[in-house]
């Protein structure tokens, strides 16, 4: 199973939830590897506006319905 004994942020949940990595996460969106992993981890990180974007745009192409509340408090 993924996640196991890491805390996890929203974002990390569903990765996990998804069976996908952050490594895969970071190539779609064209973010760093270091950013993801911070996004992943700490629930009280919250993303640039231009980094928030392009990780939505890349966990669209998974989940279609997806919004930025479902993994930032705005």
């Amino acid at each position: 199973m993924w996640g196991i004994g890491k805390s996890r942020s929203n974002l990390g949940k569903w990765l996990d939830q998804k069976g996908l990595e952050q490594q895969d996460l970071a190539k779609i969106a064209n973010v760093s590897k270091n950013t993801v992993t911070k996004a992943c981890s700490d629930e009280d990180y919250i993303p640039r506006q231009d980094v928030m974007k392009k990780l939505l745009k890349a966990i669209r192409k998974v989940d279609p319905q997806a919004k930025m509340s479902d993994f930032w408090d705005m």
